[in-house]
Formats: C-alpha cells, sequence, structure tokens
C-alpha cells in the first residue's frame, strides 16, 4: 500500500511499513507537519503522545481541521499527573509515558483494531527517552516499526534535535526508513 507524504521536499509517496523520524529544533514548530502527515490519505490515525496531554492534542486536531472521527489518541501524561481521564473509543490512556510496553501493546490494538490506511504519530521521541532511557526508547522505537511494517501502516516520530548529542540523533536516525529535517526557519529537507 502507498501512502502519500504531504511534507514538502519530501518523496510524492511512501511504502506501507515505512517509519519516519522527524528531526526538528527544540522550539521548532511541529504541528504543521505533524498534522498534515495525518489528514492526507489516511483512513484511521493514532497520536502517541508523550508531550501533552489527550485535550491538547484534541485542541491541535481540531485547529489543523484534522477529521477528529478517524483519530485515536494515545495519552501518556494525564495518569501520572493526576488529570482528570475520561476514557473513550477516541481517547486511550498508559499510565506514564516511560511504560513503553504499554504504549507498544496499545499501538498494535490499534492496528489490529483498524483497517484500511493507518498512520501512527510518536510526539516525542525526545520526551520517551527522558522519562525512560535511550536504551529503552530504542527498543520501543523498534517494536513499534516492526508493527508498522506488520500492519502495512506509516508512522511519523518526532525527536527534538537541540537537546541530544549527535551520536544520540545518529543512534535513532539509522532505525529509520526517512529522515525529515525541519530548521530553525521553517525549511524542510529529507533522505529516505
Amino acid at each position: 500500500m502507498e501512502y502519500s507524504l504531504a511534507i514538502e521536499n519530501t518523496p510524492e509517496s511512501i511504502p506501507g511499513g515505512t517509519g519516519v523520524l522527524l528531526l526538528h529544533p527544540s522550539t521548532g514548530e511541529t504541528d504543521r507537519l505533524d498534522t498534515d502527515f495525518l489528514s492526507t490519505d489516511t483512513d484511521h490515525l493514532l497520536v502517541v503522545s508523550t508531550r501533552t496531554t489527550a485535550r491538547e492534542v484534541e485542541q491541535k486536531l481540531e485547529y489543523y481541521e484534522v477529521d477528529e472521527d478517524r483519530a485515536t489518541i494515545l495519552d501518556t501524561l494525564s495518569v501520572e499527573r493526576g488529570y482528570t481521564r475520561r476514557k473513550s473509543d477516541n481517547v486511550q490512556y498508559v499510565s506514564a509515558p516511560d511504560d513503553w510496553a504499554a504504549i507498544v501493546e496499545q499501538t498494535e490494538q490499534f492496528l489490529a483494531d483498524h483497517e484500511g490506511k493507518r498512520r501512527v504519530t510518536f510526539d516525542s521521541v525526545t520526551e520517551l527517552i527522558y522519562y525512560a532511557d535511550e536504551d529503552q526508547a530504542v527498543e520501543a522505537l523498534g517494536q513499534l516499526l516492526d508493527l508498522l511494517a506488520e500492519y502495512d501502516a506509516v508512522g511519523l516520530f518526532h525527536l527534538a534535535r537541540g537537546v541530544h548529542d549527535d551520536e544520540t540523533l545518529d543512534r535513532f536516525r539509522e532505525l529509520f526508513d526517512g529522515v525529515v529535517e525541519l530548521d530553525e526557519d521553517g525549511s524542510i529537507t529529507s533522505q529516505f
């Protein structure tokens, strides 16, 4: 299955099973890229958020006019922070951002329960590294990328460039089929 990739300076489409790493400045405005990725050529989408709550994700999707009926949000923050949680068909929770096994499990459940073109965004790998550690993040991403291949889905994974050393960035680059880099000035380059 081919998926359109509506991000400038990238291939027009990517095959199912492709994981894309989005390297961005710490202060980079990634919401536009994320929502462009999610709203194009998609039947179902999963937003895994280790950085913001489900409510904030819903506001982002609404602001950028992403079809929320096709969206499932996996909130990893609200339980740990003691926020009110209203589980629904479209919002799921795991206990904490470092509970990567549950994140993988919930992602697999989403992919198994939905048919057609499925997209996953993971915002953000930086937070996963912060809460878990680098080795656990690599393990989690390896499993998530395997799931994308198994279910013929695609994924976009956010990593803030400024807070990691070059060795760490290279380690994560190697996991992915494609890397999209957003620069401070908003320009985009990619390597697939």
